[in-house]
């Protein structure tokens, strides 16, 4: 399960930063580096427009996405 919880503190409620453990509103594009890098098993990187965003590899859980409903 993935540790990265998106924060959706940006315009629409995009995620711009996130909680990944215990490290807090860890900006977006360093999560991405992160992921590209193999950092975090289990998800993968999306781009939306212009942006790159984390997420999690589909799978039949809602608890362990990056966006929990928050």
């Amino acid at each position: 399960m993935s540790r990265i919880i998106g924060k959706n503190d940006g315009p629409n409620g995009r995620n711009e930063h996130y909680d990944i453990g215990n490290r807090k509103d860890v900006p977006r594009r360093k999560v991405v580096a992160e992921v590209k890098r193999g950092e975090h098993a289990g998800t993968h990187v999306v781009k939306i427009g212009d942006r790159e965003y984390a997420r999690d590899n589909p799978d039949r859980s809602k608890r362990d996405n990056v966006n929990r409903g928050r």
